[in-house]
């Protein structure tokens, strides 16, 4: 089957356009419909990447020009006239900067697979080849895909790429420019750390022999990789976020992401997260998650197991390598417990509702979405954390939940996915006792979850309150968040059963005065420190520029009773 060819150009990258020409193959049919992705793997929301496409022209191989129909928001019909190939050029305006969509400005381009290539409607099999002419003064591109074999057998084009099928072209998101490259191998297999960005203040070598040492946790851990190589594309925008792919995954992150311990410690643990994706989605996978339908939404419920576990394991291989300690370990979990403990929407959605309404919920937020939904990422990892303690004990110690997900592997990887029912049944396997109860309560419902097991099993305990966040009395509190906009002290969230709520304060509503005394944008903390939960004050608000006085009973500002640390004995 002959290939897709494209040609990617950057004649002015300041303008945030890709250029892309497309050759083909056409095979003498009356016309050739072409499509966009609207989504991409990983990142569940429908994006209508087409929104940035222009442009659209085809002719034949000999330069004449043919019809271009638009005949969907991400379709395109080109009338051939009969020909063997046709050639399509089109524009593509890249300047969102996420880990899912393009990037494209004078020092460098980010291009992902689904918002850049159409491709021949209805044949995810055909093999697409990629050439990429650099803009001027750019001299790498780096990328998953293989090198392309052309024009002579053993010899290889420069940036110039080849994927067997669509779904590889969608999975490998290149980088052009002058970006540093790092390589490093783990038992024979290369890896690669690709830098762009400000990379002053990025201790690059450090990050190698953590990544280095990470790696080979993750070896360990499955026992064997799943590529031939890997390539981490690291980059250093001030932005945030990862995706992972079969063999790369995209960091996004700041210059400054090694110059503090805490911010080091976030920056691998983002980036062993998306290397664990290598084995948990991108081969093991829930059934409903490929083949994958590019046009429309694919739901499943097993979110939390794609992402949970992940978020779970990510932390829990840096510590497997030595490269944070056990209390670092406890603190990032303790911030996954104290975010599911204090969201209110664990009390209206499940993980496994959250996981089938990741395409309208996760990706959407607004001010209600705390009081209305949890992340399967953040419940999902605590799931995983009390799911591995009840394997622990079933058995004895003998196993945990590291076998459930090497013998998942070994059943549902490659071209198998796992339904919901069969995910649990191995895992009652593996553990040896009737899961059923805990599938329902913690899982399947909205019931809040039991830690006593757990904490027993890894010697932990909760951390005594203290009676307020900072230490002392209790403070007194009334249960909004709020942001300085143009000058004043806007309400940003109100959560449910707060004192906010109960008194009607709305988000969007300016906080003038308390107790008709005038409270200054920087000084709402220091005013609250002047009185003592169960006080009632009046709080003057402006609402669209209207003055109301509400009546609000202020309450004790929240002990943080979720941190994790080992127990005395």
């Amino acid at each position: 089957m002959d290939p897709i060819r494209y040609t990617l150009s950057f004649p002015a990258p300041h303008t945030h356009y890709v250029h892309v020409r497309a050759e083909v193959p056409a095979a003498g049919r009356d016309s050739v419909e072409l499509s966009m992705a609207v989504w991409t793997p990983g990142s569940y929301l429908v994006r209508e990447f087409s929104r940035h496409v222009e442009s659209v022209t085809a002719e034949s191989a000999g330069g004449i020009a043919l019809r271009v129909e638009k005949t969907a928001k991400n379709r395109w019909r080109v009338a051939t006239g009969g020909a063997l190939m046709v050639i399509v050029s089109y524009r593509v305006y890249g300047r969102e900067m996420s880990v899912r969509t393009n990037w494209i400005e004078s020092d460098f381009a980010f291009v992902n697979g689904a918002p850049t290539f159409l491709t021949l409607a209805g044949e995810p099999r055909r093999p697409h080849e990629v050439s990429i002419v650099p803009a001027s003064g750019w001299t790498r591109s780096i990328t998953a895909l293989e090198p392309a074999v052309r024009p002579k057998p053993d010899t290889t084009a420069p940036h110039s790429y080849s994927a067997p099928d669509y779904d590889t072209l969608v999975d490998s998101p290149i980088l052009i420019g002058n970006p540093e490259l790092y390589e490093f191998s783990v038992d024979g297999v290369p890896h690669v750390l690709a830098n762009a960005g400000d990379t002053t203040f990025f201790d690059s070598s450090r990050v190698v022999k953590d990544l280095e040492a990470i790696v080979r946790a993750h070896k360990e851990f499955w026992g064997s990789f799943p590529y031939q190589r890997y390539v981490f594309i690291n980059l250093l925008t001030e932005a945030g976020g990862g995706l992972e792919h079969a063999r790369s995954s995209v960091l996004m992150g700041s210059r400054w992401a090694t110059r503090t311990r805490k911010a080091h410690l976030h920056w691998l643990e983002l980036a062993s997260h998306e290397l664990f994706h290598a084995w948990n989605v991108k081969r093991l996978r829930p059934i409903e998650l490929g083949p994958f339908d590019y046009e429309r939404e694919v739901f499943t419920p097993s979110l939390w197991v794609v992402e949970g576990i992940t978020d779970y394991y990510g932390d829990v291989l840096v510590l497997r390598a030595g490269r944070s300690s056990a209390q670092e370990f406890l603190d990032s979990l303790s911030d996954k417990i104290e975010e599911l403990q204090t969201t209110p929407g664990r009390a209206v959605r499940s993980v496994t509702q959250a996981s089938m309404d990741a395409w309208i919920k996760l990706y959407r937020p607004d001010e209600n979405t705390p009081n209305t939904a949890i992340s399967y990422y953040t419940k999902g990892a605590v799931v995983a954390f009390l799911l591995d303690a009840k394997i622990r004990r079933a058995t004895g110690g003998r196993r945990s939940l590291d076998e459930v997900m090497r013998e998942a592997y070994a059943r549902y990887s490659a071209t198998h996915g796992f339904t919901p029912d069969e995910f649990r049944v191995l895992t009652e396997h593996v553990a040896g006792i009737d899961l059923g109860a805990f599938w329902r309560t913690a899982i399947e419902s909205t019931e809040e979850l039991d830690y006593s097991e757990a904490l027993e099993v890894f010697g932990l305990q909760f951390r005594p309150a203290n009676g307020s966040l900072n230490g002392g009395n209790p403070k007194a509190w009334i249960g909004a968040t709020t942001k300085i906009d143009a000058g004043r002290l806007i309400v940003a969230q109100v959560k449910r059963d707060t004192p906010a709520f109960g008194a009607g304060l709305n988000v969007d509503d300016e906080i003038v005065a308390i107790d008709q005394v005038r409270v200054r944008t920087d000084r709402l903390d220091e005013r609250l420190e002047q009185y003592t939960p169960g006080e009632r004050i009046s709080l003057l608000v402006a609402r669209r520029d209207r003055l109301l006085s509400l009546n609000l009973v202020l309450g004790a500002e929240p002990p943080r009773t979720w941190r994790l640390e080992p127990r005395p004995a």
